[in-house]
């Protein structure tokens, strides 16, 4: 894909975006256990600061490089945004800085066309909140949507494998948990939609 080249000093930089609760944070680390060892060596991941009470915008940030990475402030330009509430498009302005040609990949029922988004972007979508609840990933009413995005993000960018993040969720969670959460990834891939950008990438 072209949102990492594989050579050089290359960085992918991947922004989130989530509501506090949500598990963007989590996400974003376990995206990096991921990726390590997978033809990237070098990863990091950086929680935003500020407020985080449940339902409060909040991002963080991984990078990835076949080379080790010494930057670890929040990505400003993303290659990649990762949105786990749709609503989140417009009231925390989540495409802000998003390269030209870059991919974002968001939580929704609505195909990709359907956004609305500039087509100087590759679009992703796939209804993790759906899949969530059909996995039985869900904690006081809510659909954990942060591991299932995984899987959409897995899928669109084809940068980890479903394999590698089922490794990670075996030393993340016990057994019961693990199975939940890697059910809720394995069904958004299966539902990832994608509508590459009007850029050639």
């Amino acid at each position: 894909m072209s949102y990492f080249t594989g050579s050089g000093n290359s960085i992918c930089e991947i922004r989130w975006h989530g509501r506090g609760g949500q598990g963007a944070i989590s996400s974003a680390q376990m995206l990096a256990e991921a990726a390590y060892g997978r033809r990237f060596q070098g990863v990091t991941a950086s929680p935003s600061f500020g407020a985080e009470r449940r339902g409060v915008p909040v991002t963080a940030s991984t990078r990835l490089s076949s080379e080790p990475v010494r930057i670890f402030s929040q990505v400003e330009y993303p290659d990649v945004v990762i949105v786990l509430d749709e609503t989140l498009l417009v009231t925390a302005n989540a495409l802000s800085g998003l390269n030209s040609g870059g991919l974002i990949i968001v939580n929704s029922p609505k195909k990709p066309e359907q956004l609305g988004l500039p087509h100087d972007y590759s679009i992703a979508t796939a209804d993790a909140s759906k899949a969530a609840k059909q996995a039985g990933l869900v904690v006081s009413g809510f659909a954990m949507v942060n591991t299932a995005m995984l899987g959409a993000f897995a899928r669109a960018t084809e940068i980890i494998s479903i394999d590698s993040l089922e490794r990670v969720l075996s030393k993340r969670f016990s057994s019961g948990a693990r199975e939940l959460n890697y059910n809720a990834a394995c069904l958004t891939y299966e539902m990832t939609q994608l509508l590459r950008s009007n850029s050639g990438n």
